[in-house]
This record gives C-alpha cells, structure tokens and sequence, in this order.
C-alpha cells in the first residue's frame, strides 16, 4: 500500500471518529480511539512488522469469531485484544467499505460510550 493510500484511508477514519461525541483519536503510529477515558479501538499500522494496516475495535460477544469466520481475508483475531473478543478490521486491501468500518467504529463506540453519549449517535 502507497503511503498516499494509507493517509488516504487514515484521514477517512479520522473523519468517522469525528463525527462521534467526544470520541478521539490519540497517538502516533498506532492511533487509540478513545471516548472519555474508554478505548473503543486502535488503528494499526504495521503492528510489530506484522504489514497490516487496520483498525482493532471493541466488539459485542460472539461477533469477533462470526465475522473472521465469515470473511477471514477482511476481519483477523488482533494481538493482544483478540483474547478479549475484539475483531480487527484491514484497511490496507484494495478496497474498503467505509459504510461497514463506519458502523463497526459507532458499535465499539457504544460499548465504550456513556449512555448518554451512545445515544447521540442514532438507533
């Protein structure tokens, strides 16, 4: 992946994390996203020489296994948070589906979020 590309789809994330209440994106290499305090998820760009750029999110139970079932190319069990049910999601194929990362970023934010927060953020 070009480095245009990859601050190409790091900006994307950047603008989907901005659109959350209070959410941040914090760091350098590898950015944590963050809301009051909580981590909701982390881009990753080449963890540990791995060559994957990505984003880990906090997901609900089950979720992580059905989706790295379901399309293992797309989704991976990541470092370190997987153990905890996080799923990762790359950014680095040819295409992503900014709809889908979307959705995944506001649903690690739920989890995260205060209700009041979570709830600003639609149905």
């Amino acid at each position: 992946m070009s480095e245009r590309i990859r601050q190409e789809r790091l900006e994307r994330l950047r603008e989907i994390v901005a659109r959350l209440p209070e959410a941040t994106l914090q760091g350098d290499q590898h950015l944590k996203l963050a809301v009051r305090g909580k981590t909701f998820g982390y881009y990753m760009n080449d963890h540990h020489g791995d060559g994957v750029v990505g984003v880990a999110l906090k997901a609900a139970p089950g979720e992580q296994e059905a989706l790295v079932q379901a399309d293992p190319e797309r989704y991976y069990v990541p470092a370190y948070l997987g153990a905890k049910g996080w799923v990762a999601l790359r950014l680095d194929l040819p295409t992503v589906d900014w709809d889908e990362a979307g959705e995944m970023i506001t649903d690690a934010y739920r989890l995260q979020a205060p209700r009041s927060l979570a709830a600003r953020t639609g149905p």
